[in-house]
């Protein structure tokens, strides 16, 4: 395991010296939360870099340790970015120049591992420049004699079967690599594909102080979205809502990884309403929301009910929904288990929540600097069964959308079947999850009159 929980309490409290009002992780919902402060671009910069910098001294050396590799190489070509190495691009780096490479030596425990770059331009202060074009043309006999100088007993590069996020090295660039190589070091390329996951899935404790206040920033848009500043019953429609969301980030300078969806259930009307449906009285609204700050990402849903005139309060019915939804949440999160699957999760808490007589569908899966993020799935909304994309171990320092939805019939609608769907991001310590910024307990209320 990669021990970076030490010091996490303080830094969840500071944060960051950038962040006006740092918000600290908590399991508790906060009611119509206040939109934080969003950063300049300039410090937002600032800020991505220290990361990525404590992240390469960090949890480079760490997962290399960890899976016995002592050589990985990335590379890259301008605007074809493989996804690993377009996480360690600074903040002011937008794309690969021409083509770059980069290798990370471990000459063994007790000695810094070696970051290289392999490209014409460098790489900000991050990675050494190892390459004189002048002295020796050829890029891929430069990275090859470099190789050669460190003789590694395992050469890392990311081809995968199993993940995306594992599969960056192309036919080509993989031709001219072992073209350049020695036979008996061409014999030594192992696949990257544990590593690659293990960076992208694994949290520091920076990421962690500064995630709750991103998740917040979401939170607080959507409880802008469910409400009368954005939404007038019977004349609002679905689509409305969505691009609004779209507008409001494109003011703030943030931007969404998926397109939002709003979706209205009504009572008598069969499935989930959308498009240019009006929103009415009486509907039950579904958002599904998710934003990139920080280059960290948020996945969001949450439910809203319109009031019909006089009512207070959504009907008792539609609130016990909500409530069941949140105890299928429960069992969820108390399935979880260090180096447990995926599928081992998700048929522990199917088990738990079919044998009190709930309705669930369970589809969580990893956030982080992906939405749907490396790591291992638990359920997918088309597959309740095992699947080869939840064999991976599920590990301490990660961070997750906890995703999934109950069913529940509701009297007051005539028993109609109801889809209460919920999603919050999370943290997973290696014991416990904890969300970053609270879950949804109770259903937003948006008067219609």
């Amino acid at each position: 395991m990669i021990r970076i929980a030490a010091g996490l309490a303080a830094l969840l409290v500071t944060a960051s010296p950038a962040l006006a009002d740092p918000i600290a992780m908590t399991d508790t919902e906060t009611a119509s939360p206040q939109l934080p402060e969003i950063l300049p671009l300039r410090e937002r910069a600032t800020i991505i870099d220290q990361i990525l910098a404590e992240r390469l001294d960090s949890v480079i050396p760490a997962i290399m340790r960890e899976q016995g590799i002592d050589m990985w190489l990335l590379m890259s070509r301008e605007y074809f970015e493989e996804p690993v190495l377009a996480t360690m691009l600074d903040a002011e780096s937008f794309h690969a120049r021409r083509r770059t490479i980069l290798i990370f030596f471990d000459p063994g425990v007790g000695r810094p591992v070696e970051r290289l770059t392999v490209s014409r331009y460098g790489l900000a202060d991050l990675f050494e420049p190892s390459w004189e074009p002048d002295d020796q043309p050829d890029q891929w006999r430069a990275v090859a004699d470099i190789i050669a100088a460190r003789d590694p007993a395992k050469i890392a590069i990311n081809f995968s079967d199993a993940t995306r996020f594992g599969d960056g090295m192309t036919l080509s660039q993989y031709r001219a690599l072992t073209d350049a190589l020695p036979d008996h070091l061409e014999d030594r390329i192992v696949t990257g594909e544990t590593l690659a996951v293990r960076w992208l899935e694994t949290r520091t404790p920076r990421e962690l102080a500064l995630y709750p206040g991103i998740v917040r920033i979401a939170h607080a848009l959507i409880g802008e979205a469910f409400s009368r500043k954005v939404i007038t019953p019977g004349v609002t429609t679905a689509n409305d809502v969505m691009w609004w969301y779209r507008e409001k980030l494109a003011s703030l300078g943030i931007e969404p990884w998926f397109h939002p969806s709003v979706g209205i259930q009504r009572a008598g009307e069969e499935g989930m309403l959308s498009d240019e449906t009006v929103i009415q009285p009486g509907d039950l609204l579904w958002t599904d929301f998710g934003i990139t700050y920080l280059r960290l990402n948020t996945d969001t849903q949450h439910l809203a009910y319109v009031l019909r005139p006089g009512e207070t309060e959504a009907p008792a019915g539609l609130r016990q929904g909500l409530t069941r939804t949140n105890r299928v949440g429960d069992i969820l999160t108390a399935s979880f288990r260090a180096g447990d699957s995926g599928n081992a999760i998700l048929a522990r808490a199917r088990e738990a929540a079919l044998a009190e007589g709930l309705d669930p569908s369970i589809y969580s899966h990893p956030i982080g600097f992906h939405g749907h993020g490396a790591g291992s799935s638990i359920g997918f909304w088309d597959n309740q069964d095992a699947d080869p994309r939840g064999e991976y171990p599920v590990r301490a320092n990660t961070t997750w959308s906890i995703e999934f939805t109950n069913y529940h019939a509701v009297p007051e609608w005539g028993g109609q079947r109801v889809d209460f769907r919920s999603e919050e991001d999370a943290w997973f310590d290696g014991e416990d999850v904890h969300y970053l910024d609270g879950r949804q307990t109770e259903l937003t209320l948006i008067p219609s009159d």
